[in-house]
């Protein structure tokens, strides 16, 4: 089975080839990629039968990678470090998965899954069966703000922005109210939907939907509430290419 890897972190990439490579010979890997935009090429051209894909890249989603690919018959055998939401979509659908740092048995466990899936005629059914089960794994309605001593069941659409305070965070929404939010920005970051939401800022995390313009020359995002947010020079090229 002729394999392609796409994780941003190169050394996820080396043990995740030396396991494979040590504990198989039914797979053969042909390309690894650390820039997902590079790995949208890679696979359209080389067309894998399978992709061991990162779903939490700082610059693209791995659900995103998906949603621009034109080739799209292979199998996906999702990798992350996050044991949350999205996990729970993927093993409702019986996608396959290897939760970071991957061991023996499940390595084999994939691989064994992997040589069932070769003798059918199409990888196709499953793409679309993994890209349906992350789509509900990346957008969810609701989700739930630790606030004051209670918890709120808020949904994402009602968040603009959030900002860094300390220790907590703050979260403006579309009705004008401020909720001071008992979690650190980059645990909020954690909690909301990647495709929704990017951190342009240290200090900020937007709803990608509520932007309305970027002014390269001053640095800051316009929101359609007209708030400005400054978008730092190391995230100004992922933000433009999760707009685009």
């Amino acid at each position: 089975m002729r394999v392609i890897i796409v994780d941003d972190e190169l050394a996820a990439i080396n043990s995740l080839s030396w396991e494979l490579r040590k504990h198989s010979d039914f797979i053969s890997i042909i390309e690894t990629f650390t820039s997902p935009v590079e790995a949208i090429s890679g696979i359209n051209y080389l067309k894998p039968d399978c992709v061991f894909l990162d779903i939490e890249m700082p610059e693209m989603s791995g659900f995103s990678l998906l949603e621009k690919l034109e080739y799209r018959n292979f199998a996906i055998v999702i990798t992350t470090a996050y044991n949350q939401y999205a996990i729970r979509a993927i093993k409702e659908s019986a996608v396959d998965y290897l939760l970071k740092p991957v061991d023996q048995d499940d390595i084999l466990g994939v691989v064994e899954k992997l040589k069932k899936l070769n003798g059918a005629q199409s990888f196709k059914h499953q793409f679309e069966q993994t890209f349906e089960a992350l789509s509900r794994a990346s957008s969810p309605q609701i989700v739930q703000i630790p606030v004051s001593g209670k918890i709120l069941f808020l949904r994402v659409n009602e968040i603009v922005y959030c900002e860094s305070d300390g220790n907590y965070s703050k979260a403006f929404l579309e009705s004008g109210e401020q909720l001071l939010v008992s979690k650190k920005l980059k645990e909020l970051e954690d909690m909301l939907p990647n495709r929704m939401f990017f951190r342009v800022h240290n200090s900020y995390i937007v709803h990608l939907l509520k932007v309305k313009e970027y002014l390269r020359s001053e640095g800051y995002l316009v929101l359609l509430n007209q708030k400005k947010i400054p978008v730092s020079r190391t995230k100004k090229e992922a933000f433009l290419n999760r707009m685009s």
